[in-house]
């Protein structure tokens, strides 16, 4: 089984491109999940007919959202969940911090299938002045840490992928001193990647690959994508009863169209 993750920064503005439709015929993912969709389904001229499509768009016209495309040959999942149940917003008091509400803003969405769950997941950014870490460090992190836990908790194994917004170490980014405590590269994200892998769920790209110059996202500034001036931000998590089936993850940055490039695990 094949799964792909890539934040495509506006879906329409990738088939515009005419980069996405190649782009899955050349890969062939099972799954592909996405991220920063910015459209309603009804919205995307996306053309894929050996997939069943499941999207959760945000509220706010053209902002956010993810999706998750699967073959029609995997069958029909057993569930859909959108967004982080209410029970655990509740408890985490995840609610509107004055630039919107996380759960409208179609960040999450989960499918079942008999062996295990799929997730796809766009994480909200810090901000530049970090004026949204309270809500990513105290109630965003956690309570989708718990989301996943909870499926976990059901007899499955879980995985779960997308843009979480935080270089994780060092070797993540291509300058980590430059941009230390600055969004992104905070000890409270990076605090929160390491509640992730601290709960048994494996960053399935480190279990092949070490070291630096590995990225999934560059600024569009100073050439920096021609330069490799970028920040892995993006990740395909599993459980870890999962790793013996791992059998290869890798970053794509050869395709084009984002400033994100997609992620791949193969199991």
């Amino acid at each position: 089984m094949k799964i792909i993750s890539w934040n495509v920064n506006g879906i329409r503005a990738v088939h515009k491109k005419g980069l996405f439709v190649p782009f899955i015929k050349k890969y062939q993912p099972d799954i592909i999940c996405l991220q920063e969709t910015k459209a309603e389904r009804n919205q995307s001229e996306v053309d894929l007919p050996e997939y069943e499509e499941y999207w959760n768009s945000a509220t706010r016209p053209g902002y956010s959202g993810t999706a998750i495309f699967v073959k029609k040959s995997l069958g029909e999942p057993m569930s859909v969940a959108l967004s982080i149940p209410k029970e655990i917003v509740k408890k985490y008091k995840l609610l509107n911090d004055g630039y919107g509400d996380p759960n409208t803003e179609g960040r999450v969405i989960a499918l079942e299938y008999k062996d295990f769950y799929i997730v796809s997941v766009y994480t909200p950014n810090a901000k530049d002045d970090l004026s949204r870490i309270p809500l990513r460090h105290k109630k965003w992190d956690p309570a989708f840490l718990e989301y996943m836990k909870d499926l976990e908790r059901q007899g499955k194994p879980v995985i779960f992928c997308g843009d979480l917004n935080v270089a994780h170490k060092e070797e993540d980014l291509a300058r980590p001193k430059e941009n230390e405590g600055k969004k992104g590269f905070t000890m409270e994200e990076r605090e929160g990647i390491e509640n992730i892998i601290n709960a048994d769920f494996v960053d399935t790209f480190r279990i092949f690959t070490k070291g630096s110059g590995h990225y999934t996202w560059w600024s569009h500034f100073a050439n920096a994508r021609a330069r490799n001036i970028g920040w892995r931000i993006d990740y395909i998590f599993a459980s870890k009863q999962l790793t013996e089936k791992v059998k290869s993850a890798k970053i794509l940055p050869e395709v084009m169209g984002s400033d994100h490039c997609p992620v791949m695990l193969e199991l």
